[in-house]
């Protein structure tokens, strides 16, 4: 691994971010300021989350406190799109394609934080 591009969980977070991005497209515009921007602003934060813990793997407790960090920006989109699906922005195939994409990302962090001499 060269770059923290390089890591599929990195790579499956960035494309669930990009969709969720051209989802909240069509969210209505009092939204703007509440759930679109929530829900763009969690699921990117795994993707920095990411890279960040990735340039912190030679430290193991800064390098699982940051991919902590991703995790919890993880289950933060799990909830806002909990609340898209609630409000009816979403319908329930895309809220269970999301949700489950978003789970996998979980147990992907989740591997890497109980192993993070795998990332050294």
């Amino acid at each position: 691994m060269s770059t923290f591009r390089d890591l599929k969980v990195y790579q499956k977070a960035f494309k669930l971010a990009m969709d969720i991005f051209n989802m909240t497209k069509s969210f209505p515009e009092e939204e703007k300021y509440g759930l679109t921007i929530q829900i763009r602003k969690s699921s990117r934060s795994v993707c920095s989350s990411i890279g960040e813990a990735y340039r912190k793997r030679k430290y193991p407790a800064h390098f699982v406190s940051k991919t902590t960090d991703a995790d919890m920006e993880n289950s933060e989109t799990q909830v806002w799109l909990d609340f898209s699906l609630s409000c009816k922005y979403i319908n329930k195939e895309i809220y269970q394609e999301y949700k489950e994409r978003s789970e996998e990302i979980g147990k992907m962090l989740n591997h890497m934080i109980e192993n993070p001499d795998k990332y050294e």
